[in-house]
């Protein structure tokens, strides 16, 4: 999955006597574009909580059109249950979800380099590349097992 860690502004919402950046980042998963809304507290120091919904589209621009299609009150429900299904793991999600982003980039190297599209030395050294770095992820995976946050 391709990130290229630009999130749009989309709203800014008002909830609880707090008030939350909403932000969409938008990746391409090898088929379609998909977006997800983030919620950022100003007074965070974090990316912010996502939105397990997804806007998926055929470019980059038709995944944001949809987010910001959104209505305050749509928003607002789904910051609820963003925050609803808060995950608890922080730590082991982000490593888990590094690991799956590793694994499909390999697959990925795979393919391209079966279809003619990479030479065999260059595919060769970039699957031991992330083989190594599979590894260390998997490494550290013990030291975020059971913490929250």
């Amino acid at each position: 999955m391709v990130d290229d860690n630009v999130q749009p502004h989309i709203a800014t919402l008002e909830y609880d006597g707090r008030r939350f950046n909403v932000s969409c980042r938008v990746a391409f998963d090898g088929i379609e574009y998909v977006g997800r809304l983030w919620f950022a507290d100003e007074s965070w120091d974090d990316a912010g909580l996502p939105d397990r919904g997804a806007f998926p589209g055929r470019t980059r621009e038709e995944a944001l059109a949809l987010a910001r299609r959104l209505t305050s009150q749509e928003i607002l429900l789904r910051y609820r249950r963003a925050l609803a299904e808060k995950r608890r793991f922080v730590g082991l999600r982000r490593a888990t979800d590094e690991i799956l982003g590793k694994i499909r980039y390999l697959n990925q190297v795979a393919i391209s380099m079966r279809a003619g599209l990479l030479d065999s030395d260059g595919a060769a050294a970039e699957i031991d590349l992330t083989e190594r770095q599979l590894h260390e992820i998997i490494e550290k995976l013990k030291n975020f097992a059971g913490l929250e946050g």
